[in-house]
């Protein structure tokens, strides 16, 4: 398991190709849930190829089974927010842990922003859920973290069976064959074009760095082909 605390993560080359940003709020083909709303609407956006690879696994589902979007965008100030969030809980929790575990163990629930996916607009926290919205099981809550989960979070849990187990594959079976890779300890969490990415994928470099959203121009994307 290579978590984004590993250093080979750090040292791929970012580069960033400009590709534009797409507003989900505008694409009626994809289920946006606003539970991680924000005044800005940075949570509904996300880069243009991201979002045809999730088209393209959306119609890889099998029938009455849609994704629903939970957040995309995260900007850097609310990365280092949760990070630090966590990473003060996990101290309190455990102060035996040495800086290096607490930081270790911090990374397993959320990324140093220095290699953060969701700041580049390539990463996607997601669900599935029925063609009416209602969510399926996944096993555990979007979110939960190892701590609280006994790391069922992670998503080849072993105590995870059953029909969770058969959603959670058909999420990797989906995303993964539309060219996404999934961040081991957070089975919501899904990403193209990052550090992340390119290292599990043998990617030269990335295809998006980080970015201000507020510099950064949403298009509309066309419709289903």
């Amino acid at each position: 398991m290579i978590l984004l605390s590993d250093p080979r993560v750090a040292a791929v080359p970012s580069a960033d190709d400009g590709e534009e940003f797409v507003d989900l709020r505008e694409l009626p083909e994809l289920r946006l849930d606003d539970r991680a709303a924000d005044p800005a609407g940075a949570y509904a956006r996300l880069r243009a190829g991201v979002v045809e690879r999730l088209l393209a696994a959306q119609r890889a589902l099998p029938g009455g089974m849609r994704l629903l979007v939970v957040e995309g965008y995260r900007p850097y100030r609310a990365q280092l927010a949760i990070f630090t969030g966590y990473r003060d809980e996990l101290r309190r929790l455990h102060p035996d842990w040495s800086p290096e575990r607490l930081h270790r163990e911090t990374t397993k629930f959320v990324s140093p922003v220095e290699v953060a996916p969701h700041s580049t607009g390539g990463a996607v926290d997601l669900t599935l859920c029925t063609d009416e919205g209602v969510e399926l099981d996944l096993g555990t809550a979007i979110d939960a973290t190892p701590e609280e989960s006994a790391d069922a979070c992670f998503t080849d849990a072993p105590t995870i069976v059953g029909t969770a187990r058969r959603h959670r594959q058909i999420m990797v079976d989906a995303l993964g064959g539309a060219g996404m890779v999934n961040y081991p300890t957070e089975w919501w969490h899904w990403s193209y074009g990052d550090r992340y990415w390119a290292l599990i994928t043998g990617a030269p470099h990335t295809r998006y760095g980080p970015v201000d959203l507020a510099t950064a121009r949403s298009i509309p994307v066309p419709a289903e082909r």
